[in-house]
């Protein structure tokens, strides 16, 4: 924070001077150009990308390779051991109630949530919630390939709003209906309120939550949940390509009671055998091969995480980055955040726009790319015009404070 306010106390003492002297048009350009000089620090580590995001400070390649797995079959005894201990851990860690069920799946939160969606919906009408490009995907499968509405005979009701804003989650019929949504809009910056109410606690249905973004850096009302998925790329800068999957004993009952009409499974969706949950996938048994390489590195970032305090530690770190960045925001008119809401900002993608168009927001981000200053913070494609920059757990406070110069002087 130190540097932060000297940087804030020179910008406003130049400010204070050019008020001070009878400026020509000429002068006043001299001291606006002396006022956004070129930083002399950069941020330590320029990577804030949204995912794959930032490794945690104290990774080390050497630490991946002290557990003996690599070049093991994940079927062998050291494999399932090791798969097992990052289930035990993640359960551990997150505080994942005893009786819910958590498996390494295929593909990313992406193939774990719609492994959830294939295996699960058709039973009652579902209402799917979305602000962002992630949940309209989710909307989109339901309607157009799974096709519910014609295959399955139930209403599936849509709950969007534009980017930036939440839809009226208080239309959303959580206690009849089964229901979609995201956690935190990793595209938009939008995240649900703390603890989720909207959710009724004598829902029949059952929840499915996107949580990628979300898990590890805010709490989980896991009373709330029935399904929810993440990827360990995100906010512990975990490598991609493998999603983490976690069912509360009511979806369990969904799986082992329910079966989608005329809905074939591919292999690495399949959850069920002879009626029965195959258990195996929640103790390390994986449908398919997972990189024991990205399963260790998943435990050390868990150990990393453990030694921050845990869930509580890595709130805090993200909750820090936001801060900064909030700051920052309520001292310069020309940048605002995407999220129209102050208590549903997101404190892991964090979306800004600029008072720039389209193509001068683009020079400005390949302007800070060049410097070595930010890397990969463009807006998603689909995205209003903005960048969005990563402030989970693993990116530090100081790079965050170190960064923000150099987006005034890229403006």
């Amino acid at each position: 924070m130190t540097f932060l306010r000297t940087t804030r106390a020179i910008a406003a003492f130049g400010a204070r001077r050019t008020a001070s002297i009878n400026t020509t048009p000429n002068t006043a350009a001299l001291f606006r150009t002396f006022a956004t000089a070129r930083p002399d620090i950069k941020p330590t580590n320029p990577e804030f990308s949204s995912g794959p995001c930032k490794k945690h400070p104290e990774f080390e390649v050497s630490n991946l390779i002290k557990a003996n797995v690599l070049g093991r079959s994940h079927r062998s005894k050291i494999g399932k051991e090791r798969l097992k201990f990052a289930i035990d851990e993640t359960r551990r860690i997150l505080q994942v109630p005893d009786d819910y069920l958590i498996g390494i799946v295929p593909a990313s939160d992406t193939g774990a949530y719609e492994m959830a969606m294939w295996n699960m919906l058709g039973a009652r009408n579902v209402d799917i919630c979305h602000w962002e490009s992630f949940g309209k995907g989710w909307f989109a499968d339901a309607m157009s390939h799974l096709k519910l509405e014609d295959n399955c005979g139930v209403t599936v009701n849509e709950h969007t709003a534009d980017y930036g804003s939440l839809p009226d989650l208080s239309q959303v019929n959580t206690k009849e209906n089964d229901v979609c949504f995201t956690f935190n809009g990793t595209t938009s910056g939008v995240r649900v309120p703390e603890g989720a109410d909207f959710i009724s606690d004598e829902r029949e249905g059952l929840t499915l939550c996107d949580a990628t973004s979300a898990c590890f850096a805010m709490n989980m009302p896991w009373e709330k949940l029935d399904v929810t998925t993440y990827s360990w790329q995100k906010v512990l800068g975990g490598e991609g390509a493998h999603g983490v999957l976690i069912l509360s004993p009511r979806a369990v009952e969904r799986l082992e009671s329910y079966t989608p009409p005329n809905r074939p499974l591919p292999k690495i969706f399949r959850m069920v055998k002879k009626g029965k949950v195959d258990g195996g996938i929640f103790k390390g048994a994986t449908i398919n091969t997972p990189s024991m390489l990205c399963v260790e590195d998943y435990i050390d970032a868990l150990a990393w995480a453990d030694r921050q305090g845990g869930v509580k530690g890595l709130i805090d770190i993200s909750m820090s980055n936001l801060n900064a960045i909030e700051k920052f925001v309520d001292d310069n008119d020309w940048i605002d955040f995407l999220a129209k809401d102050p208590a549903t900002r997101s404190s892991t993608s964090v979306c800004l726009t600029l008072n720039l168009d389209a193509d001068q927001i683009k020079s400005f981000v390949s302007l800070l790319e060049k410097e070595d200053v930010a890397y990969d913070i463009g807006g998603y494609r689909d995205a209003p015009p903005s960048i969005r920059i990563w402030c989970g757990s693993t990116v530090e406070t100081e790079d965050v404070e170190k960064l923000l110069p150099w987006l005034e002087w890229a403006y």
